[in-house]
């Protein structure tokens, strides 16, 4: 009998099928990696996902729903996040991103997470964009 861990793709019902060949998250024993969320609204058949918004509120508030969906499908919960991977296409948006990073995070109970902030192109009319790593148990 093998002890190899099973990799096991997560994608909530709440999103789309990925427009390539990657899973939105992986999870991998006690390991899950969710893969960068934007902020697309929930997922309606027929339709191609667009942003919730135009401003980076609302797509980060999104965004960060996106994410929390996939740590769920995993087991997992903000708690359990160690590393957060933050994409932004503008640096005049840092500070405001700051102000809604720790509202969002302020009832967080453990150590918050790590953080990296870079800047990105996006496709047009997305202005944020965000992963995770958590570790469970």
């Amino acid at each position: 009998m093998s002890d190899k861990l099973t990799k096991t793709a997560l994608t909530p019902a709440t999103h789309t099928t990925p427009p390539a060949k990657f899973s939105h998250g992986v999870r991998k024993g006690n390991i899950l990696q969710v893969a960068g969320q934007v902020g697309f609204g929930p997922a309606v058949e027929g339709q191609a996902p667009t942003p919730v918004g135009p401003g980076l509120r609302e797509q980060t508030l999104q965004a960060f729903a996106n994410a929390e969906a996939i740590l769920k499908e995993g087991g997992a919960s903000w708690e359990d996040a160690v590393m957060i991977r933050v994409y932004l296409t503008d640096t005049g948006h840092f500070a405001e991103f700051n102000e809604i990073y720790n509202e969002y995070f302020a009832s967080l109970q453990e150590a918050p997470a790590a953080r990296t902030t870079v800047y990105v192109g996006l496709p047009a009319g997305l202005l944020v964009e965000v992963d995770v790593l958590a570790v469970l148990g």
